[in-house]
């Protein structure tokens, strides 16, 4: 959460609105975001902190553990249409990767700017290489792209 918070202002710029959720009250966000958040960025948390008391919204989306009673962490990118275009979920161990995030959002925007005439190959970063599908690419993407083009530009 806190290293969404410090780059906030980037999501903003994508026109992307951040919302966190997990089985904790309102009250718990406010603690949480004040005695520890607040410290990691200053401000704290600019977006809504939304409260999934009981896990209904986090079994819609499959991220409850009936068991802990908690929300596994998740992360979905969701378009203006309402549509689950990507989602990671990982264990509590394991932290996600803002950057990754904010490239796959990218990606997404571009291909959906293009009506999906071009579409963002494994590694893509905005400039890189695009792929445009069709029947000519069928059995021809070897021709047209390589995983090293993910490093190169």
């Amino acid at each position: 959460m806190s290293a969404v918070a410090d780059r906030f202002q980037e999501f903003q710029d994508l026109g992307v609105d951040v919302i966190s959720m997990s089985v904790d009250s309102q009250f718990v966000h406010k603690v949480w975001n004040d005695v520890e958040l607040s410290k990691m960025v200053e401000g704290g948390v600019p977006f809504p902190m939304a409260s999934d008391g009981g896990g209904a919204i986090g079994k819609v989306y499959g991220v409850y553990n009936e068991a802990g009673g908690v929300d596994f962490r998740g992360r979905f990118i969701i378009d203006p249409d309402g549509v689950i275009q990507g989602m990671e979920i990982l264990t509590p161990p394991v932290g996600r990767n803002v950057d990754e995030t904010i490239r796959q959002i990218k990606a997404f925007q571009h291909v959906r700017k293009t009506q999906g005439k071009e579409v963002t190959p494994s590694g893509w970063t905005p400039g890189g290489k695009v792929l445009h599908p069709g029947e000519d690419l069928v059995g021809n993407v070897w021709k047209e792209w390589n995983p090293k083009d993910a490093y190169r530009k």
